[in-house]
C-alpha cells in the first residue's frame, strides 16, 4: 500500500458560511446534549457509545471519496501517540470535566484553546508571539479567571471547580495534540490525520468504557437518550469535523476559526434556555474577554503570515 498523499477536504453542497454556521449550532447544542445524557449515562460509557459512531461517519466520508489513505510506516507510532493524546486523553478530561461543571462554563473555557496552542507553537519555534498576541494571551487568561470566579457565584458553583480544572486540562491536551500533529497535517492533510487519530482514539475509548457498558442495561435507555448519543457522536464529532475542514479549505483557517469563536456564546445561550444555567455577570464578562483575546491573537497572527491558532477543530 502506497503512503498517503495530502487529502483534499470534503466538499459539502452548502456554501462555506452556511456550513460553518451549521457547525457552530451543532457544537453549541452538543454541550447541553452531552450534559443532559451524563445525568443517566456514565462518562466512560457515553464516550464508548458515541465515538464508534463518529469513527464510522468519518470512515464513510473518506470511503465515499475513493481509496482510503494510509500513512507511511515510519509515522505510525507518532500517529498512534497523537491519537491517544488528542482523543483518549483529551476526551477523558473533557467528558469528566463536563460532568463536573456547567455546560456553558465548559464551552467558554475551551474557547481559550487557540491561545494555549499559540504559546506551545511558539515554544517549538513554529511561529512568533508578537506584542499584540501577548495582549490576546493576557486577555484570555484574565477571562478564564473571571469565568472560574463567576462559577463560584452561581448555584452549586463551588462544586464545579474540579470540573473547571479538568476542562482547562483538556485545552492543554488538545493544544499539545494540535502542535504535535502540525508537520503530519502538512504532509498528509488535516482530514486524513483527523481520521487516523480518531480511529485510534475510538478503539481506546471503547476499551475504557466496556466495564461501564457491561454494568448498564442498554435496552433501558430512552429513545431521547439514544438520539442524544447519536447526535454527540455522528453529528458533533463526525459531521461537524467535515464542516470545519470544508470551511478551512474554502475560507482559510483564520476566517474559519472566527466561526469557532461563536460556539461558546451560542452554547451559553442554549444552556441557559435548555438547562437553566443562567450565567453570572463575571461569566458574561469573562466570556467576552476570552473571545476578544482569542480574536485579537488570531487576527494579528494572520496579518504576519502565521498559521491561525485555531486552525484545528476542537470537538466538544
Amino acid at each position: 500500500m502506497e503512503p498517503a498523499q495530502p487529502v483534499a477536504e470534503t466538499k459539502t453542497p452548502a456554501g462555506p458560511q452556511a456550513a460553518l454556521l451549521l457547525m457552530v449550532a451543532i457544537w453549541a447544542v452538543n454541550f447541553s446534549v452531552a450534559k443532559r445524557v451524563l445525568d443517566t449515562v456514565s462518562p466512560l460509557a457515553f464516550n464508548a457509545l458515541r465515538f464508534p459512531l463518529a469513527a464510522v461517519v468519518v470512515w464513510a466520508a473518506l470511503r465515499w471519496r475513493g481509496r482510503l489513505p494510509l500513512p507511511a510506516r515510519a509515522d505510525l507510532l507518532r500517529i498512534a501517540a497523537l491519537g491517544v493524546l488528542g482523543n483518549i486523553v483529551y476526551q477523558q478530561l473533557f467528558i469528566f470535566g463536563l460532568a463536573n461543571t456547567r455546560a456553558g462554563t465548559a464551552s467558554v473555557l475551551l474557547a481559550g484553546t487557540p491561545i494555549v496552542t499559540a504559546l506551545l507553537s511558539a515554544s517549538q519555534r513554529h511561529e512568533r508571539v508578537t506584542t499584540s498576541m501577548w495582549i490576546g494571551v493576557l486577555a484570555t487568561m484574565s477571562g478564564i479567571i473571571l469565568v472560574v470566579m463567576g462559577s463560584g457565584q452561581t448555584p452549586g458553583g463551588t462544586e464545579t471547580l474540579f470540573g473547571d480544572l479538568l476542562m482547562l486540562g483538556a485545552t492543554v491536551a488538545w493544544a499539545a495534540y494540535t502542535v504535535g500533529s502540525r508537520n503530519l497535517v502538512q504532509r498528509y492533510g488535516s482530514v486524513a490525520m483527523t481520521a487516523w487519530t480518531l480511529w485510534i482514539g475510538a478503539i481506546g475509548i471503547l476499551l475504557l468504557g466496556i466495564p461501564d457498558l457491561l454494568e448498564m442495561d442498554l435496552r433501558a435507555l430512552s429513545a431521547a437518550t439514544w438520539s442524544s448519543i447519536v447526535y454527540a457522536g455522528a453529528l458533533s464529532i463526525g459531521v461537524a469535523y467535515l464542516l470545519w475542514y470544508h470551511g478551512v479549505r474554502q475560507l482559510g483557517s483564520t476566517r474559519t476559526a472566527v466561526y469557532g469563536n461563536l460556539v461558546p456564546a451560542v452554547a451559553l445561550g442554549v444552556a441557559w434556555v435548555w438547562l437553566g444555567e443562567r450565567p453570572g455577570a463575571l461569566q458574561f464578562a469573562g466570556a467576552a474577554v476570552i473571545l476578544a483575546g482569542v480574536t485579537l491573537a488570531q487576527r494579528k497572527g494572520a496579518r504576519q503570515g502565521l498559521p491561525a491558532t485555531g486552525g484545528r477543530a476542537l470537538p466538544p
